[in-house]
């Protein structure tokens, strides 16, 4: 019941805060989202919760994904084309996690979105 309610609560903050949100807000919430269900798919790796584990990296594969899908390959540049590649690789070491039941891997992916998250927020506290 109360995890019904935090779910509920937490739907209607996030669309309270995607409602108005810049591009480069809508990526650091995205982000932020990613990096909270890496740490829970890290717990489920750890306490061998293999169903668990496997929602939770599907999760943060889609969100992955849907980072990739967003990015306009054709107007981007070398900036872009090396974002997409960097989710590509955040999401095949997923993969390794899920397969190997490795939490190295899904650490090294925080670390390089807590990274790239940094970028965006300079990016975001430069141009408002």
């Amino acid at each position: 019941m109360i995890q019904d309610a935090y779910h509920s609560y937490h739907a209607v903050d996030l669309g309270a805060r995607t409602a108005q949100a810049s591009p480069v807000q809508l990526v650091l919430i995205l982000t932020d989202g990613l990096i909270e269900e890496l740490a829970r798919a890290r717990a489920h790796i750890v306490a061998r919760r293999y169903e668990a584990k496997a929602q939770s990296l599907e999760k943060c594969v889609a969100i992955l994904n849907g980072l990739s899908s967003a990015l306009d390959l054709e107007q981007g540049g070398e900036l872009v084309q090396n974002l997409e590649r960097l989710y590509d690789f955040c999401a095949r070491q997923l993969y390794k996690a899920g397969q190997q039941l490795e939490p190295r891997h899904v650490d090294e992916v925080v670390e390089l979105l807590q990274t790239l998250r940094n970028g965006w927020q300079g990016l975001q506290a430069r141009h408002g």
